[in-house]
């Protein structure tokens, strides 16, 4: 009788978002009147005690609303012209209507959206009922954000007829049959309908917040009760539950991955790719959750330490009819290690000797804030994690330290400044100006560094703010020599405003405010805002520095700079950044995986600049052809290399054709497998900068001057 009820439930739940996909509009959705308050709020803290508060008037009030339409469409996509004229003109009314806890503004924008997904999408599916000509010459703008909103009905299905006949030629091209691309499309836009009908007023509030929130300043940021929670997690990289990632597919939340340690895995009952059909709490009854949301599906699976979740499993790869799995978890603490700082040991050969590069990756400056601020000795954060991680590298004798940054957004000051202080002991790290124009000095006190010896920075452009903090001051000091690209620009500090408690609420319902509070500064008086950190020694990235890094943004704070602060330098690495430069060049000269790595990125920044494609199947074969021989000319160099012995990336052609298709169409063993296979791949940018570390440590020996330079500014102190 359950599996009888379980399945009744399925085939309702599939057949209600069916019936949703066939019927009329989408629900309307309204704001509540504690969204209406918070809004209010906000704009009552955002406008005294921003860094740079900025009235709310018609002139942001109009920034705000077209920074809101572009959150939502912003390849224009849905909108047309008529209903952009429509929103232009309530503009000037909606900083009134904030005071006023008015929020229908924002909220019939977001309905008529709604309303614009099931119409293009209803346009699409209809559209795989016929064929298309693709020996026709016309082209396809796939990147519109800077073109104009199509004019009229008929201009946006002309524009989404080129949007499906591109998706179908990809799938074509890719070798599949018209039937095939009819099933695979029809899923896809159905499935892009379903979530047209799942919005929530939360949703419409967290958009229209954040389009306020950033108007002002590109780093001030809204979060609902849900961002709010989700932020806490990051930063004290723990959470309480089962211990499983979860996905969403074709209306299932699916295991994607399972966490060592956590009551999941440790049950041995539960597999990568089941679906959880339902969740019941303790003995309490069981919610079916297919088609539901999966950040609902989490909130349900979360819960209190030591309390009991009872999960309905249909297992992987099994029929809707297939035998289902109860089974019951107790929550645990899970933390969230794949997020925590690592190290790893490379052997670099120099000359007849070799190296021992120890390298630390930090993925972001995490910190307990609860755990510290109640006095817990043993709070989790990431400068602790590194100074243990150093002390294991020293046991284990490295000659020289790599702290790879790449990609760390950045986190917790206080603990860029206690990671900064791990490699240059006790002295000011980075200055602080507040809106009054007060600068304060950050220092760390730790009386000697952790590590001493030979050090590098490797960046990017999304190495950002407590990132820049560490590499600028490591620069500063002349601590140790900076690799890879100029980092993303960030030099403001922010901090979480809990608007609930400002309300004295009993319960959270506000959310918070990430707002920023101050800028930040080198050591030397200069700022990492917008400039970056500029490296020593370059290498080449991927990055799109157009539309990625501060530079972006329209309404970024300016470069500025104060007085120095009072430190003494504890090397001088300029001196070394010529000779590190010319061995560098010499070397990847005559590396081809290096040669290999510059040619992709040439071809990437190529191919952004395309802003639109053929949809004309000859010529756009002639391109994956050229492509093709590209690609296998590549792979028999790689295979020649490996032949005779030489450590080489062998790259499989048929993992570098366009399939078609979107990830989550893609079988979930298959993604997985291929993510396996990129986190093994050969780190080209990783090896170089470990060479010109280790380059770093044979100058610094070769000149005992350098050498001895570190150890004597600390003797100093």
């Amino acid at each position: 009788m359950r599996l009888k009820n379980s399945l009744l439930c399925i085939l309702l739940a599939l057949s209600t978002a069916a019936h949703a996909l066939e019927s009329g509009p989408p629900p309307v959705l309204t704001p509540l009147q504690q969204q209406a308050q918070a809004a209010h709020l906000s704009a009552q803290f955002l406008t005294r005690f921003h860094y740079k508060p900025v009235k709310l008037d018609d002139a942001l009030a109009e920034k705000i609303l077209n920074r809101y339409v572009k959150s939502l469409d912003p390849e224009k996509f849905f909108f047309i012209q008529s209903d952009i004229d429509q929103f232009t003109a309530q503009a000037g009314k909606l900083d009134d209507a904030i005071y006023k806890e008015d929020l229908s503004i924002p909220f019939s924008i977001f309905n008529l959206y709604q309303q614009r997904i099931v119409d293009r999408l209803s346009y699409a599916r209809e559209l795989l009922k016929q064929g298309f000509d693709f020996s026709q010459k016309e082209d396809y703008a796939f990147l519109r954000d800077k073109e104009p909103w199509p004019k009229t009905e008929a201009e946006s299905r002309d524009l989404w007829r080129k949007r499906v006949k591109n998706d179908w030629l990809r799938l074509k091209l890719a070798g599949k049959k018209d039937a095939a691309i009819r099933d695979t499309l029809s899923k896809r836009y159905e499935n892009s309908l379903a979530r047209a009908y799942k919005y929530k007023s939360d949703d419409v509030f967290q958009i229209f917040m954040n389009a306020y929130a950033t108007s002002i300043e590109p780093h001030t940021d809204y979060l609902g009760t849900t961002a709010a929670a989700d932020f806490d997690i990051a930063m004290k990289l723990s959470l309480v539950g089962i211990g499983a990632v979860l996905q969403e597919r074709d209306e299932y939340t699916t295991i994607r991955e399972l966490v060592p340690g956590g009551p999941a895995q440790l049950s041995g009952k539960i597999a990568v790719g089941d679906r959880i059909v339902g969740v019941a709490q303790g003995q309490g009854p069981m919610t079916e959750v297919v088609g539901m949301r999966i950040d609902d599906v989490v909130k349900l699976i979360r819960g209190a330490k030591d309390t009991v979740v009872k999960l309905d499993i249909l297992p992987a790869d099994a029929g809707p009819d297939a035998k289902h799995k109860l089974l019951s978890l107790v929550r645990n603490k899970i933390s969230l290690e794949q997020q925590a700082a690592k190290k790893t040991i490379l052997s670099v050969k120099s000359g007849d000797s070799t190296r021992k590069v120890g390298v630390i990756t930090l993925p972001a400056f995490y910190e307990d804030f609860d755990a510290r601020g109640k006095g817990d000795k043993n709070y989790r954060s990431a400068s602790r994690d590194v100074a243990a991680l150093l002390n294991e590298l020293k046991k284990e004798k490295v000659d020289s330290v790599l702290v790879d940054l790449r990609n760390n957004g950045g986190g917790s000051l206080t603990e860029a400044v206690d990671l900064t202080g791990l490699f240059v002991g006790k002295g000011p790290i980075v200055q602080q100006r507040n809106a009054r124009g007060e600068v304060n000095v950050e220092a760390d006190d730790r009386s000697t560094p952790v590590w001493s010896g030979p050090l590098a920075v490797l960046i990017n452009r999304g190495s950002a703010s407590a990132s820049e903090i560490f590499a600028a001051a490591i620069q500063d000091y002349g601590r140790g020599v900076i690799i890879g690209e100029g980092s993303f620009g960030k030099g403001t500090v922010q901090t979480m405003v809990n608007l609930d408690q400002l309300a004295h609420n009993d319960k959270p319902k506000f959310g918070e405010l990430k707002m920023t509070i101050a800028q930040f500064f080198r050591i030397n008086g200069g700022t990492t805002q917008l400039r970056g950190v500029t490296p020593d020694v370059s290498l080449p990235g991927f990055s799109d520095t157009e539309n990625f890094g501060e530079s972006s943004y329209d309404n970024a704070l300016p470069w500025s700079e104060v007085k120095a602060a009072d430190y003494a330098k504890l090397g001088d690495i300029k001196d070394l950044v010529p000779q590190l430069k010319i061995r560098h060049d010499a070397r990847v000269e005559k590396d081809k995986d290096y040669q290999r790595f510059v040619e992709d990125v040439t071809e990437v920044n190529t191919l952004r600049k395309k802003r639109s494609i053929s949809l004309n199947e000859a010529d756009r074969r002639a391109e994956m052809t050229q492509q093709e021989a590209r690609l296998q000319a590549r792979a028999k160099d790689t295979a020649n290399d490996a032949a005779k012995g030489k450590d080489a990336d062998v790259v499989a052609d048929a993992d570098t054709k366009d399939d078609g298709l979107q990830a989550n169409e893609r079988s979930l063993s298959a993604e997985l497998a291929a993510e396996k296979k990129a986190k093994s791949a050969k780190d080209v940018l990783l090896n170089e900068a470990a060479h010109i570390l280790s380059d770093e440590s044979d100058l610094q020996k070769n000149n005992p001057k350098l050498a001895a330079q570190p150890a004597a500014a600390a003797a100093a102190k």
